[in-house]
């Protein structure tokens, strides 16, 4: 299934870049988004609470960031797994200069299994491309200073992040996946889209 769309933000390329490559700011925005993990020098592991109509769950999900070009794009690969079904798919954003700030375009190949790929490409693309919405329009309002809190601990000996939300924060009703880098935001985003609501 291949997934393209766009989004305006307010803010130019580079801030935008540094959003998507923040781990905390990728936890605090992505819908479901519960923990986030360093695996690698350029992946994450998440996880995710999302449902599609009646299938919800908890989903495991895994990026690796490639052709990072700071501030214009990158490339992603995304995975996720839970009962109701997998995810796998390669994105790629492009960042660009704009009237209103930033330009953002993405453009996805994915494959979904399980009961959530029994849903259909016309219920998947719509909740995809909604919850992408949810999700730039979350960023947006981070980098205009609408800021929550997260809990953000680096192994010393490692150097590994591990992020997870404060209790005290109000649940997302949502989804979405993990990325390494500015990937994060939009693999996330991605396996939410096509396993939400």
């Amino acid at each position: 299934m291949k997934i393209i769309g766009s989004f305006s933000l307010d803010h130019s390329p580079a801030a935008v870049f540094a959003a998507l490559n923040d781990p905390s700011v990728l936890l605090l925005t992505i819908p479901g988004c519960q923990a986030l993990e360093q695996t690698g020098s350029t992946s994450y592991a998440m996880t995710i609470t999302a449902g599609v109509a009646s299938i919800k769950g908890t989903y495991n999900g895994v990026v690796e960031l490639a052709d990072q070009n700071a501030p214009h794009g990158f490339t992603l690969k995304a995975s996720g797994s839970g009962g109701p079904g997998t995810v796998q798919a390669d994105v790629k954003v492009t960042l660009a200069e704009s009237a209103e700030g930033c330009a953002l375009t993405y453009e996805a190949d994915a494959v979904v299994g399980g009961v959530i790929g029994g849903v259909g490409q016309r219920v998947l693309s719509g909740v995809s491309k909604k919850t992408a919405n949810e999700f730039f329009e979350a960023v947006n309002r981070y980098l205009a200073g609408d800021r929550k809190s997260a809990t953000v601990v680096t192994d010393s000996e490692s150097g590994k992040v591990s992020i997870r939300k404060e209790r005290t924060m109000r649940p997302t009703s949502s989804i979405s996946s993990l990325l390494a880098g500015g990937a994060l935001s939009l693999a996330g985003v991605l396996i939410g889209w096509l396993i939400t609501r």
